[in-house]
């Protein structure tokens, strides 16, 4: 996170977001006591407070695909500030007409201007950072501020301005004019710091205007990219599932608790677990993505939410409700937090502002209709009490509700996984199970570096002058196959004439890292150096499984992929650098040929197209000493600081 913080410009658009976030949530407290003073009587009062609710979500359903082809269209920056001078305008224009009606017609208008302005924000953030795997982290920042900490702070300005009260004896309506009057300021102070401190924002704004088709055109192509690309269509799949179960929970969340024999206070506690576990689960992301992709993880989090809304549909017990609540919310955290990922790191620039505003749109209509849907069906289901067991378990409509979201988000999980998942063909649950299994623990800070690439020559030199490099710098490194003994086993696994196939090859080369992993690579991690490793398992599997469909051999990726993580014991690199060479004419010795290296080079670039934040792509077009000089700049934030070098004492006596 310091790292990420320690960018400028994306700072700056965090501390606006945090900013802009923290109105947000002070103006929907702050307009809903305004509806609620401009109103008499219980009934209206609780129509005004549904209006106002209801007309922060309809512009979504209406404006958000135009919302994301204008934020592709036009510069994105000017875009933000038009959008924040907008609210600034209309915060104010509530306290000078002071109607109900105009309160209405002015949230509806600032929540359009936030439906522009998100998109435009969204799509900015990956133009601003350094690197992609940076990515998740911002996005993780951003979201614990969006909806932890500036609900607290909205909460607590509220309360400190409605506190004022006495002190200052003014009107409930003067504390509320004050809260929409601090928005209003804020949102000029936001326009104000995009416009001249961040113009980061814009990037190729200028060439995007002078070639970018109509706002039509644009709505059309953005629509038929989430149509035709997997990827897209599974997130928005799995989107449509994780948000329906969310309105399952909030539309029966007040009757759920009554059936568990609370009130009011167990729907807040309900309510809080919810966050709680929403917190949780997107603290938790980034670990779990280290073991499985993005694209797996997204409907594994949400299979896995269905399930844990099915356990909330039996909850015999509040204690239990809680628990199974918070995990529906740890798993939708999880889910939230990955598909925000995938856009901003998959998902091409000239197309991002289209596809964040689709996906946002898609979020407010689902959830909207399983508020709206989830009340009625309810109230068709007659309760009853049973005993379970001795004790007295009360079967309601809202149990049959939640138990079916919970089927259906777990049915459109795994449709999601399917569609997002472009590596493996096996079934689910062993896939999940392969990843979560840790395999032997790993101590030490020291750090594991691959050299992948088709081309073994290349990435012995490359490995090579990476670890001399290392030296200089003074650290301590290890390169396991730097001895002559170990090289020349790790040739005769892979190359040897005397095995005869590509299974035996491949036993062989997972015994010989297996045995180096074990005597070399572990205990360097654990002395706290840096491994330097050349085609640590990658590459030769990828050959291997190249080799066997040129001669018809039955060998299963899925088998490959287990026995390196077997023969590893799940160690994997910190991080990949894969060299990207096109394929050479005759290659000679046991080089591939040309086909085939072309072959193994897609296999590895799609394993470094799913984990994106562990790889580091690398050029080889160029000279040796240019493609270790690509190599160092892209492993430079990804190594811990190089230590100090000590002092020559000459120097320092002549000091």
């Amino acid at each position: 996170m310091r790292s990420v913080l320690a960018i400028p410009a994306f700072r700056r658009l965090w501390l606006v977001t945090s900013v802009a976030g923290i109105c947000d949530w002070m103006s929907l407290l702050a307009l809903s006591a305004l509806a609620t003073q401009l109103t008499d009587g219980y009934q209206a009062q609780s129509f005004a407070l549904g209006g106002v609710v209801a007309t922060k979500l309809l512009p979504a359903l209406v404006l958000g695909p135009l919302a994301g082809a204008l934020a592709d269209k036009f510069d994105r920056r000017r875009v933000m500030v038009v959008c924040d001078l907008l609210r600034c305008g209309l915060f104010v224009s509530i306290i000078a007409v002071g109607s109900l009606w105009w309160l209405f017609v002015a949230t509806f208008l600032i929540e359009i201007c936030a439906l522009f302005w998100i998109p435009a924000k969204d799509a900015s953030v990956p133009n601003l950072l350094r690197r992609p795997d940076q990515v998740e982290t911002a996005n993780q920042l951003a979201l614990v501020m969006t909806y932890g900490v500036a609900v607290i702070t909205a909460s607590g300005l509220f309360t400190l301005l409605s506190s004022t009260e006495r002190v200052f004896g003014w009107s409930k309506a003067d504390t509320v004019f004050l809260a929409l009057l601090f928005s209003g300021v804020a949102y000029l102070v936001i326009a104000l710091t995009v416009l001249f401190r961040i113009p980061e924002i814009s990037g190729k704004s200028a060439e995007r205007r002078a070639t970018a088709p109509g706002v039509v055109t644009l709505i059309r192509d953005g629509a038929s990219f989430v149509a035709r690309t997997p990827l897209i269509r599974g997130l928005v799949v799995g989107i449509i599932g994780a948000f329906a179960a969310g309105g399952t929970v909030i539309g029966s969340a007040t009757l759920y608790a009554k059936s568990l024999g609370g009130g009011n206070a167990a729907y807040g506690l309900l309510f809080a677990s919810v966050f709680v576990g929403l917190a949780f689960g997107m603290g938790a992301a980034p670990r779990m993505a280290r073991r499985l992709p993005h694209n797996r993880l997204f409907g594994a989090a949400i299979v896995a939410a269905g399930v844990a809304l099915l356990l909330v549909a039996i909850a015999p017990h509040l204690f239990v409700a809680i628990a199974a609540v918070m995990l529906v919310g740890g798993f939708a955290g999880i889910a939230f937090l990955t598909g925000l990922t995938i856009i901003g790191a998959q998902v091409a620039d000239e197309i991002r502002g289209r596809i964040v505003a689709f996906v946002q749109s898609i979020v407010r209509l689902t959830l909207l209709g399983s508020m709206a849907l989830v009340p009625l069906i309810v109230g068709l289901v007659s309760a009853r009490q049973i005993d379970l067991f001795g004790f007295p378990y009360v079967i309601d409509g809202t149990r049959v509700v939640m138990l079916a979201g919970g089927l259906l988000a777990a049915g459109v999980g795994m449709l999601a996984y399917r569609q997002m998942d472009d590596r493996r063909t096996e079934p689910m649950l062993p896939d999940l199970l392969a990843a979560i299994r840790r395999g032997e623990p790993r101590h030490g800070t020291g750090v594991l570096i691959a050299i992948e690439g088709a081309a073994a020559a290349e990435t012995a030199e490359q490995a090579n002058r990476l670890a001399e490099r290392l030296r200089a710098e003074g650290r301590s490194v290890v390169q396991p196959d730097s001895s002559e003994r170990d090289r020349e086993r790790w040739m005769a696994a892979t190359h040897a004439a005397s095995l005869s196939g590509p299974r035996a090859k491949a036993l062989a080369a997972a015994a010989v890292r297996a045995d180096q992993v074990e005597r070399v690579v572990r205990p360097a991690l654990d002395a706290g150096a840096i491994v330097v490793v050349e085609r640590y398992l990658a590459s030769p599997l990828a050959q291997l499984g190249v080799t066997a469909d040129r001669i018809q051999a039955v060998v299963d990726p899925g088998d490959l992929e287990s026995l390196a993580a077997w023969a590893t014991g799940r160690l994997r690199p910190d991080v990949s650098v894969l060299l990207d060479r096109a394929p050479v004419e005759a290659p000679s010795g046991p080089e591939l040929a040309g086909e085939e290296h072309a072959q193994v080079q897609r296999l590895l670039t799609r394993m470094a197209a799913a984990e994106p934040h562990h790889y580091v792509v690398v050029d080889t077009d160029g000279t040796a000493d240019e493609v270790a000089e690509r190599i160092a700049a892209g492993l430079a934030p990804m190594l811990p600081a190089a230590p100090a070098k000590e002092s020559d004492p000459s120097v320092e006596g002549a000091r």
